[in-house]
């Protein structure tokens, strides 16, 4: 194809490569389909070794404004070439879902419609037998909580978080002001996009050239942040520090000491007030929020590195010995 027929934008991170192309050079197969459920249609997608066999199935959750194509189909590849099935799904209001665009005015409904999505694929005649994991980053790591809370404690293997939201930084946190005053319009401004949204993108990204890349996602929201929804994370934060007590799976939850978006004390507190008797944490000195998408790769890849060894031990240690 020559430039000039081009569009200006690449229809996907890596450029111009057909997507199928693209994904046979990593060694997955993608599948991208709809998901209905009560609440609207889901996007969803999933990415299977090509070949190996299947050691055990992810369910991911991507963060805030973000979806499970561009960047953060780079986690969903890796954990694929280790030998994992990976799901994802569009959240509600995020990327090609249904739903008012990051609008997240109830957690507990966005979190148990992609929640619908992940326990059809768990417990389908496939996956039904191996371990299961679920993944979530950013907010995606309070929607994963929110999962996990629904769910029968028996149904997860363990779960991985990627500097997850359960604490809001100081700086991050909506204006209680506003918040009263936009709650005297008894619902009316919910769903007005007129909430500071501090930069995040930019506090989220060190490497220069991967935020070009991130800012380029056509379906990425840039608005500003909804009344609704910046209320409704509150809560939701606050509710899951009240339920720490209640996570007893196995779990791994790594921050970067420079996240400006979403507080280590997340992990911290996680790792400290959870009965779960299989519990690790890692904290990376210096790296930013986006660990995986936005640090230079070599940090990337140490990141990488230590959810492979946690999930593999874990596998080998839950798992069927005869997968």
């Amino acid at each position: 194809m020559s430039s000039e027929t081009q569009p200006e934008t690449p229809p996907n991170f890596w450029g111009y490569m057909p997507e199928e192309e693209y994904y046979t050079s990593q060694g997955v197969k993608n599948t991208k389909s709809y998901f209905d459920t009560p609440n609207g249609k889901l996007f969803t997608q999933s990415f299977l070794p090509l070949d190996q066999q299947v050691k055990a199935s992810v369910y991911m959750t991507h963060g805030y404004g973000s979806d499970t194509g561009w960047l953060f189909q780079k986690i969903c590849i890796s954990f694929s070439t280790w030998g994992y099935a990976v799901f994802a799904a569009d959240l509600l209001g995020h990327g090609r879902s249904d739903g008012l665009r990051c609008y997240l005015g109830d957690m507990e409904k966005v979190a148990a419609t992609s929640l619908s999505f992940f326990k059809h694929m768990r417990h389908s005649e496939v996956y039904k037998d191996l371990p299961a994991f679920l993944f979530g980053e950013s907010m995606g790591g309070a929607a994963t909580m929110l999962m996990y809370l629904q769910s029968e404690p028996t149904t997860w293997t363990g779960l991985i978080f990627s500097a997850p939201l359960f604490v809001i930084p100081e700086n991050m946190k909506p204006s209680k002001l506003h918040l009263f005053m936009y709650g005297l319009l008894f619902g009316l401004a919910d769903t007005w996009a007129s909430m500071p949204d501090n930069k995040m993108v930019g506090k989220a990204i060190k490497d220069q050239e991967k935020l070009k890349i991130i800012a380029s996602n056509p379906r990425r929201y840039t608005g500003k942040p909804r009344v609704g929804t910046m209320r409704e994370l509150a809560r939701v934060c606050q509710y899951i520090q009240d339920n720490f007590s209640k996570v007893t799976a196995p779990f791994l939850t790594v921050h970067g000491t420079a996240d400006g978006v979403t507080c280590p004390t997340s992990s911290q507190l996680l790792y400290e007030k959870a009965p779960s008797v299989d519990k690790s944490i890692k904290l990376y000195d210096g790296m930013y929020h986006s660990l995986i998408q936005g640090e230079p790769d070599e940090n990337a890849n140490i990141v990488l590195r230590d959810m492979r060894e946690w999930i593999d031990e874990r596998v080998e240690r839950y798992g069927p010995k005869n997968y």
